[in-house]
C-alpha cells in the first residue's frame, strides 16, 4: 500500500507570482500545481521533504512524516502582499508559503 501527498494552492488574497508552480520530493520534481488547483502523488509511507518552486523562488522546505493508508494535507500559495513580494526578491524563501493542514 502507499500514502498519499494533496497539496492545494489557494491563499487569502490574489498572487503576485502567478503561473505554475513546480512540486519536489525529496529533492525530485514530482509534478506542479496551477493556481487555485489541487495537485496529489503517492509517495512511500515513512518521511519526506516537500518544496515548492518558481524558477529561484521557492517555499522553505517543510518535512512530513505519512503512514501507510494516510494522506498529507499541505497548502500553498505565492506572494500575496506587495512586501512580503518585495523581500521575496532579496529572500527568494519569502516568494512562496507552504503550511500542513
Amino acid at each position: 500500500m502507499s500514502a498519499t501527498l494533496r497539496l492545494t494552492r489557494e491563499g487569502f488574497a490574489i498572487e503576485l507570482w502567478r503561473g505554475r508552480f513546480d512540486v519536489h520530493v525529496d529533492g525530485q520534481s514530482v509534478g506542479s500545481i496551477e493556481p487555485k488547483g489541487t495537485f496529489s502523488a503517492a509517495v512511500e509511507p515513512g518521511q519526506h521533504t516537500l518544496r515548492v518552486r518558481r524558477g529561484r523562488y521557492c517555499s522553505p522546505e517543510r518535512e512530513f512524516d505519512v503512514s501507510d493508508g494516510q494522506t498529507a494535507l499541505f497548502r500553498c500559495y505565492g506572494a500575496n502582499i506587495w512586501p512580503r513580494w518585495v523581500l521575496s526578491l532579496l529572500i527568494p524563501t519569502l516568494g512562496i508559503s507552504l503550511r500542513r493542514e
